[in-house]
């Protein structure tokens, strides 16, 4: 968002603050996160956008317990003596901050967030009372960039999928997402209820029924063409994955 958008935005909220209850709504429905501070720096309203956005519900795990003032992920980066000036008057713009997951999983009480990393331009300003005294500040949060988690799973999945006929190599996939091998098998089985290697044989075992339909291949001949050799072992996986043995299965099919 430009910033003369975020000027008009920001003298919008500012025409309302003479009525809080309105302010307060138009807030509570706004699409995009809004956070809203007391001049202490205690956190005073959160709207909707935002909960949705963490996958949370409950803005008392926030309001009244977060202060940005202690946020250590601010500290860290350095940028407290920047958020001051917003409670002093002053409209403070921050480009492409990477927010910091873990500290929101904690703050918001969240165990499975659908997201890897996130970007966001943050907009802190004033909202005056008659006076002229801070009466709130409001942090304004737009995103830039997403990384979901999920779509790093359908990534990988699509990568199993396009490669079934090959070796099966955990490293390998997990770097064609960018993610280290253990957390990568995690994020796995809790997106898919299953390991990568079993949705690689599951996918493979699909590929010899679709095989086995063609009664001009032997049982054999449709295991060897899908990488598998015919033996107990993959004969045992096929008749747990379907229910059948491939020769039960072969005449069903028939």
């Amino acid at each position: 968002m430009a910033n003369h958008n975020h000027e008009d935005l920001i003298n919008s909220f500012q025409s309302f603050s003479k009525d809080e209850e309105l302010l307060s709504k138009v807030i509570e429905f706004f699409p995009y996160p809004i956070q809203i501070y007391s001049p202490d720096g205690t956190s005073a309203m959160v709207n909707k956008a935002m909960l949705n956005e963490y996958h949370t519900q409950d803005a008392n795990l926030v309001v009244g317990k977060y202060n940005i003032f202690t946020d250590p992920s601010i500290i860290k980066m350095g940028q407290l003596s920047k958020v001051k000036k917003a409670f002093k008057g002053e409209t403070v713009f921050f480009k492409n901050i990477k927010v910091p997951l873990d500290y929101i999983k904690l703050r918001y009480g969240i165990v499975d967030m659908d997201l890897e990393a996130v970007f966001q331009d943050i907009t802190l300003f004033p909202i005056f009372d008659n006076k002229r005294n801070v009466a709130y500040v409001a942090a304004f949060l737009m995103n830039r960039e997403v990384y979901k988690s999920r779509d790093k799973i359908e990534k990988a999945r699509m990568y199993i999928e396009k490669n079934w006929n090959e070796k099966f190599n955990l490293e390998e996939i997990a770097s064609f997402v960018g993610l280290s091998r253990a957390h990568f098998a995690k994020l796995f089985k809790n997106h898919t209820g299953i390991t990568p290697f079993e949705h690689y044989n599951n996918y493979r075992i699909s590929k010899v029924k679709e095989k086995l339909i063609d009664t001009n291949l032997s049982i054999f001949q449709a295991f060897n063409e899908c990488g598998m050799e015919y033996n107990g072992h993959y004969a045992k996986v096929f008749k747990e994955l379907t229910g059948y043995s491939p020769s039960e299965y072969r005449k069903k099919m028939e």
